[in-house]
């Protein structure tokens, strides 16, 4: 039925504009295009057709762009292929780290008034290119817009230079487009080695339930294997774990259940079993992630928390509020075992107690059992920026209307405490919906960079709805706010973005502990004007498009 409405809505909407398709000379089209626009699928692009297309590069780096296929009749079947690109001088970037996605489209809506429950009905909904497919080929159906996404990743032992090549395209005949990439001398290090901290939220279960396997089964393990392995080549540093079970009180469309079983033996006594957690953690450090263990949460949306009693040989629920007595006790006890068993592990030093947008006095609650049961405990907090916890908070993600101020950050940096920022359903911009702007995305980036943070959070990496790859809505927040990537794994317009971003924000470090370290004070002067463009505010009336254009062409020239 959805790909039924999918295909009634594309009908209704070309009938709107019938004269522009049968108005085009050729039956089919072909070029190079922006990618920072979400072309719509039934609409003929105003743009001015490429056969060429030019990108600069550091060695290590990805860059991308699209090209559009548009047809005024049915293409039963669109293949894209890409050569070695050459420098004339005999060397080459081999063709195996060029790769095409065909962009799929999904059902999206509005920032309406952002948080909060909503129905379909109550909001503007549109079909918009998303998600990058890797099959081999697709149909282009009439009066449609086919985007194609092309990614080039640099060799890091690539010899600077200019390298060329060509993207054949086959439809109704073949086309040949050529590419150019100028190879700067200057070089990226390794997705594990950026200082970005990059922190998206994983979702086990919800892994699971799309590829309909059993949790926790080896087929579930081997299906996760290839989303974490992207995420880890994004330069995720933190690993998302649930100590009990649903830390958000079920907003998911799936179920968050807790990694650890708590148990209150017949005596009254507690015992823990961490086997899955200590299961799940090895596996996501063995796809590269290995930074921090994020542990979810001892204030989540609904103060409950469930245990197996032994008593009564069924699962129970505790509720206390924060700081009482009874809620000290029941977790006092497991968080001194849980700290001897980290340790065990070796994993205790980088581990945090995580909470997310929780009040200020529930804060101060669990900080103050936390450094009674033990000193060393770390503290991780995503929400509103609170100064009189701030020195107790370890890694702190404060929501993007909130800045460090300038000393307390400068502290920060010096303690090597993560200090980042987030968006989430609250702000209209910059953000990662499946409707806004792929620039601001890579805006984010520059935004880091400029206002000196270390990173950036969001929720979530994939937290699913019902059917992620045909409609991205759902029944809280605006469509997409709830994952980046999609089943497959397919990566999205949003991802590569991002991780563009993220590329930016490693160069500006580079470069400024080149020319610090240098002591080239003009440049440093030169980077810092780049990067005060980059402020909230100037998002109301200047395109995140053409803020990062405009200072990516600038710290190319340094």
């Amino acid at each position: 039925m959805l790909f039924l409405a999918l295909s009634v809505a594309h009908q209704l909407s070309a009938q709107q504009q019938p004269d522009a398709w049968t108005s085009l000379k050729k039956p089919v089209s072909v070029s190079f295009a922006d990618s920072d626009t979400r072309y719509v699928q039934d609409q003929v692009p105003t743009l001015t057709q490429q056969n060429t297309w030019e990108a600069t590069a550091w060695k290590g780096e990805k860059v991308h762009t699209q090209l559009l296929v548009w047809a005024r009749r049915e293409v039963p079947q669109v293949r894209v292929s890409v050569s070695d690109l050459k420098d004339g001088k005999g060397n080459r970037i081999a063709s195996d780290k060029i790769t095409t996605g065909f962009l799929r489209y999904v059902i999206t809506d509005e920032f309406g008034g952002g948080c909060g429950f909503r129905k379909p009905a109550d909001f503007d909904s549109s079909l918009v290119a998303d998600a990058i497919d890797t099959v081999a080929a697709t149909a282009v159906a009439a009066n449609t817009v086919q985007p194609v996404w092309l990614s080039i990743a640099v060799p890091q032992q690539a010899a600077a230079g200019t390298y060329k090549g060509v993207v054949t395209v086959k439809a109704d005949k073949t086309y040949k487009l050529r590419v150019t990439v100028n190879v700067q001398e200057r070089e990226l290090p390794a997705p594990s080695e950026w200082a970005f901290d990059l922190d998206l939220w994983q979702h086990p279960a919800a892994i699971a339930r799309v590829h309909n396997v059993p949790l926790w089964s080896q087929e579930h393990y081997d299906l996760m294997r290839p989303y974490y392995t992207m995420l880890a080549n994004a330069g995720q540093k933190t690993i998302t774990t649930s100590i009990i079970h649903e830390p958000w009180d079920h907003q998911t469309y799936d179920d968050f259940p807790s990694l650890i079983k708590w148990i209150k033996r017949k005596d009254g006594s507690w015992t823990y079993d961490y086997s899955l957690f200590d299961e799940y953690v090895s596996f996501v450090m063995s796809t590269g992630i290995k930074g921090r263990i994020n542990c979810f949460s001892m204030v989540p949306w609904k103060m409950s928390f469930v245990y197996f009693d032994e008593a009564t040989g069924t699962d129970e629920v505790f509720t206390a509020k924060a700081g009482t007595p009874a809620y000290n006790a029941f977790w006092g006890s497991m968080l001194q075992d849980f700290a001897r068993h980290l340790k065990d592990k070796g994993w205790f030093s980088i581990t945090a107690i995580a909470m997310d947008e929780r009040p200020l006095a529930d804060m101060q609650a669990v900080i103050s059992l936390l450094k009674e049961t033990d000193p060393a405990w770390k503290v991780a907090l995503a929400g509103d920026y609170h100064p009189e916890i701030e020195q107790d908070i370890f890694d702190y993600c404060i929501a993007s209307r909130w800045k460090f101020d300038d000393q307390v950050l400068a502290q920060r940096l010096a303690s090597g405490k993560p200090s980042t920022f987030y968006t989430c359903c609250t702000e209209p911009y910059p953000n990662g919906f499946t409707f806004s702007p792929p620039a601001e995305h890579t805006w984010i980036g520059w935004y880091t960079a400029a206002q000196g943070f270390t990173g950036y959070l969001r929720w979530a990496y994939n937290s699913w709805v019902q059917n992620p790859l045909q409609d991205s809505r759902f029944r809280a927040w605006p469509a997409g706010d709830t994952y980046q990537v999609y089943p497959g794994p397919l990566t999205s317009i949003r991802f590569e973005k991002l991780v563009e971003g993220i590329q930016d924000f490693e160069k500006v470090r580079l470069l400024r502990e080149e020319f610090t370290r240098t002591g080239n004070k003009a440049k440093l002067a030169e980077l810092d004007k780049i990067l005060a463009a980059f402020e909230l505010e100037k998002l109301k009336s200047t395109p995140a498009a053409q803020m990062v254009d405009k200072a990516k062409s600038a710290l190319n020239s340094l």
